[in-house]
């Protein structure tokens, strides 16, 4: 599988195309981000194995968002009973699980490699009695989250195109991972832009509440205003996926959509 080298421009280009899929059909995806926010809630609700259970259904879920957005992208109206149907093959949800156990093997090894070096500083903030120091280990805890942030890059880049490479292509697991990996690395300042123009986003709409509440509007009423907003900016963040594997890898491809 080739992967394209874009421009940095791209990184943007891939928030506009994401926008405009939502554009096309926005109840739709205002339903699935809807309905990952729940599943996220829900996840939190069950300590330890829910989110266990949730890294390991990532690649699931990513497949179901980037298999809506090519029917949408196609002109095809979402209908509930669509969701699903990518996950209808029994092989393609094997794959994609085996995919999401892999992605939560990779990410606790990544936190006990975040963590190791820094045991002894982590360690040192609990006295002989048992009392935890808070702002010990705060400061101890800064180390172990850049380190497995800078881990987490690496990882997020072999999984970032595998889902749609395992599920649409039926291509094997390391070979997904691979062809994932040097992907991102050569399109590393188109996905520097995506992220940056994602984190402005966020910060954006954040600051913008707080400037609201500062205002005197009631914290209650910046929560009922900004909920659905939220809920529109993460579907355009899942729409964004779809238009970044098709500029990266629709040089494959005969047609602009990947092969059933």
């Amino acid at each position: 599988m080739q992967a394209a080298i874009l421009p940095i421009t791209a990184g943007w280009a891939w928030i506009q195309d994401g926008f405009r899929l939502f554009r096309r059909q926005p109840m739709a995806m205002f339903f699935w981000s809807m309905a990952t926010g729940l599943l996220i809630t829900v996840s939190y609700l069950i300590p330890l194995f829910g989110q266990i259970a949730l890294i390991a259904c990532t690649p699931m879920l990513t497949f179901v968002t980037l298999s809506a957005c090519r029917n949408i992208a196609q002109g095809r109206p979402m209908l509930l009973n669509m969701w699903l149907q990518p996950l209808k093959k029994l092989e393609t949800r094997k794959r994609l699980l085996a995919l999401g156990l892999a992605y939560l093997l990779f990410c606790l090894a990544g936190g006990f490699l975040a963590t190791l070096p820094f045991l002894g500083s982590l360690m040192s903030a609990i006295d002989d009695n048992g009392i935890i120091n808070e702002h010990a280990l705060l400061t101890a805890m800064q180390g172990p989250f850049i380190t497995f942030g800078l881990l987490y890059l690496v990882i997020s880049a072999m999984f970032w195109h595998a889902p749609a490479l395992i599920g649409w292509h039926g291509i094997k697991m390391s070979q997904a991972l691979f062809f994932s990996m040097v992907a991102c690395w050569r399109n590393k300042w188109p996905f520097l832009a995506y992220g940056a123009s994602w984190a402005a986003i966020f910060f954006a709409a954040q600051m913008t509440g707080a400037f609201l509440a500062s205002a005197g509007v009631s914290a209650g009423m910046v929560q009922v205003l900004f909920t659905p907003i939220n809920i529109v900016i993460a579907a355009v963040l899942y729409c964004s996926f779809y238009p970044a594997y098709i500029s990266v890898f629709g040089i494959n491809y005969p047609t602009d959509e990947p092969a059933t």
